[in-house]
């Protein structure tokens, strides 16, 4: 009757939660929200939730999405408020919006990233991203569920730029030790590129190789612009829509 996309993060202590523990979170966030929601088919019927995309285990976002289907009207503000409320602190839903498109996880292109490294000199990571940036390719390797594979980690850059430490997620100065900021946007592609890839093609390029691993978090994902290299609103579409008129029903 009702689907609605939903946007939320992962901060704080709450980014090395894997995503089956967030689904089991966001399950026991859906009953104690008392949100009517559509149920699949079958032996085991199992709540309709569509993830698009989740950011991988250990890594912060603030711009993680899903979808919901629901058998009654309801308010998406409303939803938000009270799943938000029904979520621990750091799993947060920031957005809520009725779906009034198709093809959510097609607009999800790419993601731009915020790298904190601690220990290393801004100017040292300004070398790294200009020798990361001039070479034709960066063959990387990671260990997938089909084996080692060996990829290209610098064709997937849209963007790489060092960026001053006050420009952190959070707002939080680094202190007097040393601290690189860079801002990555990395396109969507199979097999994927991650930052943890960037890191490594930085190290195996340019040798930058920070003391203690590095602080990432997703800042946002959604259609890429390639002209200008930003990661736009993936929500815009289904915002902007004329909504369907429909009777009023029940809030949430």
């Amino acid at each position: 009757m009702q689907r609605v996309r939903l946007r939320y993060t992962k901060r704080g202590r709450l980014r090395f939660t894997s995503h089956r523990d967030f689904q089991r979170a966001f399950e026991r966030a859906l009953r104690r929200a008392e949100v009517p929601m559509a149920y699949s088919a079958g032996f085991t019927p199992h709540p309709k939730v569509s993830y698009a995309n989740a950011a991988p285990t250990g890594t912060a976002s603030e711009a993680e999405f899903l979808e919901i289907a629901l058998t009654e009207r309801r308010d998406p503000a409303r939803l938000r408020e009270l799943l938000d409320a029904s979520l621990p602190p750091g799993l947060d839903v920031t957005d809520a919006v009725e779906a009034h498109t198709s093809g959510f996880a097609d607009r999800l292109t790419a993601s731009r990233w915020e790298l904190r490294m601690d220990g290393v000199e801004p100017a040292e990571a300004e070398r790294a991203v200009r020798v990361f940036l001039d070479a034709p390719s960066v063959e990387v390797q990671r260990e997938t569920k089909k084996g080692l594979r060996t990829f290209d980690a610098r064709a997937a850059v849209a963007a790489l730029a060092v960026k001053d430490a006050d420009a952190a997620a959070g707002g939080d100065r680094p202190g007097p030790a040393p601290c690189a900021i860079l801002r990555l946007v990395v396109r969507h592609v199979t097999p994927a590129v991650r930052p943890d890839d960037v890191l490594t093609g930085l190290r195996t390029a340019a040798g930058l190789a920070p003391p203690v691993p590095a602080g990432v978090t997703r800042l946002a994902q959604g259609p890429l612009d390639e002209e200008t290299g930003t990661v736009t609103d993936p929500l815009a579409p289904d915002r902007d829509a004329t909504p369907v008129a429909t009777a009023p029903g029940p809030t949430a």
